[in-house]
């Protein structure tokens, strides 16, 4: 029995001045963590309840599936990272240090690595495998800004697996065992969860989706279409195949265009001073040329111009992924300076181009597609062209999914209109292939004697995370909502007496019984400590079951009070015990 006169826990009134979502401010209220650093935070007892409950619920259903259990250092060597040239791409990401010995060393971000050299060392043969290895395990990221608590961290604990099959076909069933598993996991821990087309990044491979809670303050956006059963993170969304433009357009003309270095600015000129017969200029008439500059992992920069609809706005984290490792960022003053074959705010593609004067690549979202007419700048100040033919006038260099994803933008599937929702990532699934067995060799013997590269899979469900997402799907103006399954006990009681009294022997008899029933129980046992003021963590606390032992005893009664639905019942204290244990129970 835990004992709030003797447990390790404070609440507090007040939110922490550096809480951002509410997950964050209730389970430091609640005592359930303490800040211990940016991005790092100490577990108190209530909470170290709750993420072990995750944990084992992880555990079982990866054990379900016959995947084993290791455990890998958290200090890891520099060459294992090298050899797969994540040393370099990690960037600033990696936690590095140096031994006494001058060796190099990181905190591990994740694992693959180390998981395909241990397969490598101990199997050499198709009749070894398939064979799925798991851990739950600390990681360490050097988050540039932690925030939000426990979901974006510099320190957090994740389950990391990885499947190893002989060929495709067995990668796509170790694949489909842990997207399933995955499933189980979260509908057991209550949180509410969508599955997503995702991109790969870094990771490599080929088939790769997220799994997102629906919560509005998470970091993630992602699309479903109102039709089909299209999902997909903005990162991932492709667009659909678009006919190119067989329409006849006039020769292309150069218009001064003084003080309209904006598309508003352009499209209103544009109507005022050369209308179209047709019908007014838009927005969408206009080619908006975004000058980016590539951070490589090993310092070296590169410039990019992406060109894309003027009513559209660029998605920087869309374009990041698809050239990752590679971090995206708008070109700064002084690199622009640098490059005087660019007219700011006048900016168009004949001079762009990896074979061009300026060397700058150029880029295409694939809504601008070949045929289509355009406005753009001319390369000079106060000076647009008008009818520059995609393909007849200029090319690029290639495509890239540039433009920020809206409501209303159509379907891949089927056309139907897309909406957009934001979500916290829970759990991604990856098809890696082959990318990290080829590179650290790791291959065996197939039933023709003959050696094959082993195919990989890649499975992550953030565990303290997880933690923080439930928090964040259940909660209230008050506090805390947990779900039974991962609540840190089942019941709290609260006793309004004083020591020695009626109602306090009461308390006291009740919280013995319902331990000897095998519940785990809170007893607020303080002494001094108002009613109000125990009512208030109680529901801080947010225990799924609160048994209130007060005044009503004199009736004959506790007060059983449900913290999901906010009901009180009154029971007799005869039968408690029986309606608590079925209550928890069902």
């Amino acid at each position: 029995m835990l004992r709030l006169s003797h447990l390790f826990v404070r609440t507090l009134r007040d939110d922490p001045s550096d809480a951002e979502v509410p997950s964050h401010r209730l389970l430091v209220r609640a005592g359930y963590i303490r800040r211990a650093a940016p991005g790092g935070y100490t577990w108190l007892p209530l909470g170290w309840r709750v993420l072990r409950k995750v944990e084992n619920i992880v555990r079982e259903e990866m054990d379900a599936i016959g995947a084993q259990e290791v455990h890998f250092p958290a200090l890891l060597p520099r060459d294992v990272y090298e050899a797969t040239g994540r040393w370099t791409e990690y960037g600033d990401n990696l936690f590095r240090l140096v031994d006494r010995k001058g060796a190099d060393y990181l905190l591990g971000p994740t694992h693959e690595e180390m998981f395909t050299l241990l397969v490598k060392d101990l199997y050499s043969s198709y009749k070894d495998l398939p064979v799925s290895l798991y851990q739950i395990q600390t990681k360490y990221r050097d988050e540039a800004r932690p925030r939000a608590g426990l979901l974006r961290g510099r320190e957090f604990l994740m389950k990391d697996s990885y499947s190893f099959d002989i060929d495709d076909a067995g990668l796509a069933k170790s694949y489909t065992d842990h997207r399933d598993a995955y499933e189980r996991i979260f509908t057991r821990l209550g949180l509410p969860y969508v599955i997503v087309k995702a991109m790969s990044g870094a990771m490599g491979g080929s088939m790769s989706e997220e799994f997102l809670a629906p919560i509005e303050v998470g970091e993630d956006t992602f699309v479903r279409c109102t039709s089909c059963d299209y999902a997909a993170n903005t990162e991932a969304v492709a667009t659909g195949a678009l006919a190119p433009d067989t329409s006849e357009h006039p020769a292309t003309s150069t218009l001064s265009t003084p003080n309209c270095p904006t598309i508003a600015s352009l499209v209103e000129y544009l109507n005022t001073n050369a209308p179209r017969s047709d019908r007014t200029w838009n927005a969408s008439d206009t080619l908006k040329n975004v000058v980016l500059t590539l951070r490589n992992p090993d310092g070296t920069t590169s410039a990019l111009v992406v060109g894309v609809p003027g009513d559209r706005e660029v998605d920087i984290k869309r374009i990041e992924a698809q050239v990752s490792p590679a971090e995206v960022e708008p070109m700064d003053d002084a690199t622009f300076a640098k490059n005087p074959g660019l007219v700011r705010g006048y900016i168009g593609p004949q001079v762009l181009g990896a074979d061009s004067a300026t060397g700058i690549r150029y880029m295409l979202d694939p809504s601008v597609v070949p045929g289509s007419a355009w406005v753009t700048g001319a390369n000079q100040k106060d000076t647009h062209v008008l009818y520059l033919v995609n393909g007849r006038d200029f090319t690029a260099d290639g495509t890239i999914e540039a433009v920020e994803v809206a409501a209303g933008d159509p379907c891949p599937n089927c056309g139907k209109a897309l909406e957009i929702a934001r979500g916290i990532e829970i759990g991604h699934v990856f098809q890696l292939g082959r990318k990290y067995a080829d590179k650290l060799g790791l291959s065996v013997l197939d039933q023709n004697g003959k050696q094959v590269v082993v195919t990989m899979g890649s499975y992550g469900v953030g565990v303290s995370r997880a933690v923080a997402s439930i928090a964040e799907a259940f909660h209230d103006d008050i506090g805390l909502k947990w779900p039974r399954a991962i609540s840190p006990v089942d019941v709290h009681i609260v006793v309004t007496g004083k020591n020695g009294d009626d109602i306090t022997v009461a308390g006291e008899q009740l919280a013995k019984h319902l331990e000897a029933q095998g519940l785990d129980v809170i007893l607020d046992d303080r002494n001094g400590v108002s009613p109000g003021v125990k009512f208030k963590d109680a529901e801080l606390m947010g225990i799924p079951t609160i048994v209130v032992v007060g005044k009503s005893l004199a009736d004959g009664n506790v007060e059983v009070r449900d913290r999901h639905a906010g009901t009180n019942e009154a029971i007799p204290v005869a039968s408690a015990v029986q309606h608590v244990v079925s209550l928890v129970r069902s």
